[in-house]
């Protein structure tokens, strides 16, 4: 059967798909990018990234000049494209259990559009079995659709790298789907990894889960180091100066996003909730903010203070706010100081952010949350708390 166009990707226009497609585009495929946000779509269309990627841009507008990449919110795109990638963010519930159904409800949705001939890929992080769950549908549907689990493993800020840089896991149960997926992922990369898609699904999750808990390591090792008086990062450089076995032990700080907190409690929830490894790295790594307010109440009189926070997206020269522990520090402080202020120097999507330079004038004490590097040469009065040792001379807890 002949398509129309090379590639269609659902939630096209989000922190995985548009790098994703971007790159294809850049590859030569013909891609459309399909998506329920009008204003991303609009954004997108007009060569405009609607979010923070380095990198992004100018292919972007040279995609949509010469016709390879366009954005939509018309599901009538899928049927005319020999492959349908999924990038649709996958949620845990309240009682931090994973949350597969909107995922599955838009495959669902979707059924009626699909046509024999198509690859479908999973690209989202998914609960494990949820690919079986995904063949099972679409053989419900009677269509002759090859299905592939194929993970995203970026980091973001590196998107654009990474794509072409990473080797793919390609999880398939079919020769046909694992050659089609692996002939699609060669125009980014030229190394790809071969697995059941039972594997591919939980090679994502251990991914995620171990850096996770690298995380959490690196901030229990701080608050002992830090309850008796010791600075962690002095012994941190230490154990890891000239020392490959120790030269891995990241610095302390929030560790937060849409990933890693998720996958892990995803995982413990494959283990029917048996991953003590993992719920003790989250009460770690969630805690920290409690942590460090404890700590500062101990050595200032917040309740008479006010108090900046400099960063609000999750991870450093990012303007995504997902799950950004800066925003708990901001909650339990809004309860514990005088006053708040807030900042951030690329968060646009938070109306309540006030400039640097009036954060920097009203507060008496600032904590920088996000280690931008744009808070490493900040000159202030005020103690500075850099529990990322971004300075090098910021005030400990």
């Amino acid at each position: 059967m002949s398509f129309a166009l090379d590639l269609v990707i659902i939630g096209g226009c989000g922190h995985a798909g548009l790098p994703l497609g971007v790159a294809f585009a850049e590859s030569g495929l013909s891609v459309r990018l399909l998506d329920v946000n009008s204003s991303a779509i609009e954004s997108v269309n007009q060569g405009s990234p609607p979010f923070r990627e380095p990198g992004i841009e100018a292919s972007l507008r040279r995609c949509l000049t010469q016709g390879r990449l366009a954005a939509t919110d018309d599901p009538g795109v899928i049927a005319s494209a020999e492959t349908v990638v999924v990038c649709l963010a996958t949620a845990i519930d309240e009682h931090l259990n994973p949350d597969p159904n909107r995922f599955l409800s838009t495959i669902e949705g979707f059924g009626d559009r699909f046509v024999d001939g198509q690859l479908l890929v999973l690209r989202s992080t998914v609960f494990p079995g949820v690919t079986r769950l995904v063949e099972e549908r679409i053989a419900l549907t009677g269509k002759a659709v090859d299905v592939a689990f194929c993970p995203e493993r970026i980091a973001e800020g590196n998107a654009m790298s990474e794509l072409r840089e990473l080797p793919e896991v390609i999880g398939a149960r079919t020769p046909a789907a694992s050659a089609r997926a692996d002939a699609l992922f060669r125009h980014l990369t030229h190394e790809t990894q071969h697995v059941s898609p039972e594997e591919a699904e939980l090679a994502k999750l251990f991914s995620n889960s171990w850096r996770y808990l690298k995380f959490a390591i690196a901030n229990q090792l701080f608050m002992i180091a830090n309850d008796f008086g010791l600075d962690y990062e002095r012994i941190r450089n230490a154990a890891g100066y000239k020392y490959p076995r120790a030269s891995d032990l990241p610095s302390a700080g929030f560790a937060a996003g849409p990933c890693l907190f998720k996958d892990t409690m995803q995982l413990a929830a494959f283990n029917n909730n048996n991953f003590m490894l993992g719920h003790s790295g989250m009460l770690i790594n969630e805690g920290l903010p409690v942590y460090l307010l404890t700590r500062l109440s101990q050595r200032f009189d917040l309740a008479k203070m006010t108090v900046g926070i400099l960063g609000m997206a999750f991870k450093a020269e990012s303007d995504d706010v997902r799950s950004s522990l800066s925003y708990k520090l901001k909650r339990i402080l809004q309860v514990r100081a005088a006053e708040v202020l807030c900042t951030d120097p690329y968060v646009e999507t938070d109306p309540d952010l006030a400039p640097l330079e009036d954060v920097l004038a009203r507060a008496e004490l600032l904590i920088i949350a996000a280690p931008h590097r744009v808070y490493a040469d900040i000159v202030s009065t005020a103690p500075v708390v850099d529990i990322w040792n971004l300075r090098g001379d910021g005030v400990r807890v």
